[in-house]
């Protein structure tokens, strides 16, 4: 007969062993937290390296998306005996790179391919200029508008920061990997073409500003408030191109502008100054009069005085549209170079256009720019060139194939 002594004793040693295995159960589960919390951990501290952006569609990427915090524009001269059959072979070396590359992974025969730790929103967008039309005779193959820019009476261009066959312009939001899908890309291109000029710029990190918010130059003001927006009629109808040669629908022309900034004198102006110089309120961006940076731009108001409260001379009113269609998207990045002497940096502007006609779309802007525009005391062009950006592609065709075949 079993005595309560024996229920009692069985008792404790069945809740004796309950609680060891409860005690098993509770180590196992912390030791899975500890586990999962390091590795939710680690992917957050890799997230940026890991995001990757949509390349394949109708549109090249790199355009019509946020800016990355970094980004390259290398401006390529073809060879001498460089033929259509030469570039249709590049094209299909640059297709298979930018896969690879803006999915994060290693170009075939990477000598380097530990670097590659993911695409960290990686875009190459590819672009032809004037000249190369030229050089392969493929003339009847220009877009409507393109075509090289005149001489501006504000403009000290050099050779180094000018002209160019081909561009590959590259952005990314890790440095360390848009410098080694740089390499990748020169080096497969070195048998086609030699590199006439590679210019870097930069935007904020990614964390420092806000999804959406204005962008600031290395001069304190916001620069790209009319943008039309992202995945808008205004955007595909200023920016994309939608008839002519069949290379070219759902691609677009490229002005890029490099504008030194003499900041030195730029910084001994008042505060008030400088607002009038622009046309708008430093702090927030909005037209002189109006609070928020969005607010329509009022050029008749006046001041108590008389004067004008934006003054003609303005940056703003002079970069107005004037007439219908003289609009485009404009997309900065900064630059900053150390110069030879301790102390000394050049400073300044990757400044870009996308439209879908430069001659009617941003030419006219420009032209006004450079004629009347105050600003141009404290701003000096030193580079500029335009490319025709071929349109996106599908996987499985390659990039420009329409032109060069």
């Amino acid at each position: 007969m079993v005595t309560r002594r024996q229920i009692l004793l069985g008792g404790l040693a069945t809740a004796g062993a309950a609680g060891g295995v409860l005690a098993a159960n509770g180590a196992a589960a912390a030791q899975a937290y500890r586990e999962g919390f390091a590795a939710a951990e680690l992917k957050s501290q890799t997230k940026v390296a890991k995001q990757k952006s949509s390349f394949n569609g109708s549109h090249q990427a790199g355009i019509e998306q946020r800016a990355q915090a970094h980004a390259n524009f290398i401006g390529l001269e073809i060879g001498s005996k460089i033929t259509k059959d030469d570039m249709l072979r590049w094209m299909v070396l640059l297709t298979d790179d930018i896969t690879r590359l803006c999915n994060g992974e290693p170009v075939l025969a990477d000598p380097e391919p530990d670097l590659m730790i993911g695409a960290a929103n990686l875009t190459v967008t590819v672009g032809f200029g004037p000249a190369l039309f030229k050089k392969l005779g493929l003339e009847s193959k220009v877009p409507e508008g393109f075509a090289e820019l005149p001489g501006f009476k504000i403009d000290q261009l050099r050779d180094e920061f000018t002209g160019g066959d081909v561009l590959i312009q590259l952005g990314a939001d890790d440095l360390l990997i848009l410098s080694h899908a740089t390499r990748a890309l020169l080096r497969d291109s070195e048998p086609f073409g030699t590199v006439r000029w590679q210019q870097a710029g930069f935007t904020n990190a990614v964390g420092s500003n806000p999804e959406g918010k204005t962008q600031r130059n290395l001069m304190g003001q916001v620069d790209g408030t009319d943008n039309p927006e992202f995945g808008s009629k205004n955007f595909a109808n200023q920016v994309w191109i939608t008839g002519g040669p069949a290379w070219a629908i759902g691609g677009t022309q490229l002005a890029l502008r490099r504008i030194q900034m003499n900041l030195p004198t730029w910084d001994m102006l008042g505060r008030n100054d400088k607002e009038e110089v622009i046309g708008r309120h430093l702090d927030t961006g909005a037209p002189l009069g109006q609070k928020n940076e969005f607010d329509p731009i009022n050029f008749d108001a006046k001041k108590e005085n008389g004067l004008q409260v934006i003054p003609p001379f303005a940056h703003i009113r002079r970069a107005a549209a004037k007439r219908p269609g003289e609009q485009f998207f404009r997309r900065p990045f900064n630059y900053q170079v150390v110069g030879a002497k301790p102390g000394e940096l050049d400073s300044g502007l990757l400044w870009t256009a996308y439209a879908a006609d430069l001659t009617k779309q941003y030419l006219p802007v420009q032209q006004r720019l450079a004629d009347f525009d105050l600003l141009n005391k404290w701003t000096t062009p030193i580079g500029s060139a335009v490319f025709a950006i071929a349109r996106g592609f599908e996987p499985g065709q390659v990039l420009a194939e329409e032109l060069f075949s």
